[in-house]
């Protein structure tokens, strides 16, 4: 295990890993040298995992392939790069590599927001496994929570309320935010994680934002 995938386990506190799937040799053939070797060093290390008892999942690509043309479609990022979803919240933030581009869009789906960033310094000079080991040891709990409508987060109450997440599932809002629901505990489901984001992906003109904005969305200190 190297520092980073430490310092996210244990400084951080997402440990221990639970759920995890092995990872099939078919996969790994599928993604190599599309996605950062460390990433796969990881896979094989871990599988497809929970961590911080199910806020942030390392996922199969494959599995999310439809959501990534669901979210896509008819927006500027269409055919920008080869985007493939490799981590996601518990809330259905989903963290996208491009082939070009490195980890550089995030998709906040709950609000049907899309935050694209230009290829960072590291992965402009070819350093992909540093810019993932940059991106796993700078996840924090705070930063992946969603926050209600009181700016109270959300994860905690909910995995008291509803109970921990399969790894096909997220929590989701029941209504949904984009048909006029309402971001608190008592709104808030289990779901099947690929057909929600379907759904999501169908309900609101999808809106491309500057990325810095993503954490005050979060926290609810700017509306959407």
């Amino acid at each position: 295990m190297d520092e980073d995938f430490e310092l996210f386990l244990n400084d951080e506190g997402f440990a221990p890993a639970f759920d995890c799937r092995p990872v099939s040799e078919a996969t790994f053939n599928r993604y190599q040298g599309k996605l950062p070797n460390k990433l796969l060093e990881y896979w094989r290390a871990f599988g497809f995992c929970g961590y911080g008892e199910g806020l942030f999942w390392i996922v199969n690509p494959e599995e999310f392939e439809d959501v990534v043309d669901a979210w896509l479609e008819d927006t500027p990022l269409a055919g920008s790069d080869n985007y493939h979803v490799f981590a996601r919240s518990a809330f259905g933030e989903l963290f996208m590599w491009g082939e070009k581009g490195g980890n550089s869009l995030d998709i906040l789906s709950l609000y049907g927001m899309l935050f694209p960033t230009p290829p960072t310094i590291l992965i402009q000079k070819g350093k992909l496994d540093l810019s993932l080991q940059s991106f796993i040891s700078g996840q924090s709990k705070d930063d992946l929570d969603f926050y209600d409508s009181n700016e109270k987060p959300l994860f905690k109450r909910a995995l008291k309320r509803l109970g921990r997440l399969e790894p096909d599932e997220l929590y989701g809002f029941e209504p949904a935010l984009a048909l006029g629901g309402v971001e608190k505990l008592e709104n808030l489901v289990k779901v099947k994680a690929v057909e929600h984001l379907l759904i999501l992906a169908q309900l609101s003109e999808k809106e491309i934002r500057e990325n810095e904005a993503i954490k005050a969305l979060r926290e609810g200190r700017i509306t959407p």
